[in-house]
């Protein structure tokens, strides 16, 4: 599946977080990622996070599409991340 993943953690957990979704998805930006994954390591990702998270500070948008196949990208401005993953 593709997943673009958005997060918005308190200062004390923001570097773990960025930690945890390196090792699952490409960064694009400030607190966002996306990329192909499988749905056991989706499962992990959710599972890593969850524990992190602070549910009264903390927060997480996960969109899902079956592929990257139907998705459009356009980026405006200066980009950030690699996205070479996509070529």
């Amino acid at each position: 599946m593709f997943v673009i993943l958005v997060y918005d953690f308190g200062q004390k957990r923001v570097g773990k977080a960025l930690k945890i979704c390196r090792k699952y998805l490409h960064w694009v930006q400030n607190s966002v990622f996306e990329g192909e994954i499988s749905r056991a390591n989706f499962v992990k990702l959710k599972k890593e996070l969850e524990k992190l998270l602070d549910a009264e500070e903390d927060s997480i948008i996960i969109y899902t599409f079956r592929s990257q196949k139907y998705s459009k990208r356009e980026i405006m401005g200066r980009e950030k991340g690699n996205v070479d993953f996509m070529i």
